[in-house]
């Protein structure tokens, strides 16, 4: 709650605890799901292709040395757009890189890679990376022009064999946090305090 705005929530006439606390869990689940996929699902399919090495260098998941060139991917999600401080944090991150491997002798390529999309960008001006995404980044990846859709296929039926479980635990979830809010920002009515709440927010801290 503390990171949230309460001004926003009352202008768009939120009035139920469930609301608030049920935009917060999906934001949250939103803003992670870069890092679950890569961790739970990404990293698991790189760590069984071969000549793929998950990286341990800043702002880079992936390398494939081979015997003239070394490709540095940093690989995202889906092709959202970089603002300019992220695409310059990530240029910094790959020159960093390439920095390091100079003694190698061998060229360098940096590649921004997105898990679907169909963006193909070459290196500018303003960056040193190229982009690619969907069927061509997981065809450079594993040499198969068909391993994007082997990918969804191999997802079956798991998914929606354990929606119920993730069901289960989301909607106790939600209990649990709306029993909380109402507790410590709601009036004995139910109406929410939004003054006690937006104190909680920005009120101004003791030393």
């Amino acid at each position: 709650m503390a990171r949230k705005n309460p001004y926003l929530f009352r202008a768009i006439g939120t009035e139920r605890a469930s609301e608030i606390v049920t935009q917060i869990l999906q934001a949250y689940l939103s803003s992670s799901d870069e890092t679950i996929f890569g961790e739970s699902y990404f990293e698991q399919i790189a760590n069984n292709l071969p000549n793929v090495k998950v990286s341990e260098a800043k702002g880079v998941d992936l390398i494939v040395d081979e015997e003239k060139v070394i490709h540095a991917y940093a690989v995202k999600s889906g092709p959202n757009p970089f603002n300019s401080s992220a695409k310059a944090k990530q240029n910094s991150e790959f020159q960093e890189l390439r920095s390091r491997l100079l003694k190698l002798h061998k060229a360098f390529d940096p590649v921004l890679a997105y898990s679907y999309g169909n963006r193909t960008r070459q290196p500018d001006s303003s960056r040193i990376y190229r982009e690619t995404s969907g069927q061509e980044f997981w065809k450079e990846l594993t040499g198969d022009d068909d391993f994007y859709l082997k990918l969804i296929r191999l997802m079956r039926n798991i998914p929606l064999e354990r929606k119920m479980e993730y069901r289960k635990v989301w909607d106790a979830a939600i209990n649990r946090f709306e029993h909380e809010f109402i507790e410590e920002f709601c009036f004995p009515n139910g109406e929410i305090d939004w003054e006690k709440l937006t104190r909680f927010v920005s009120q101004r801290k003791t030393q």
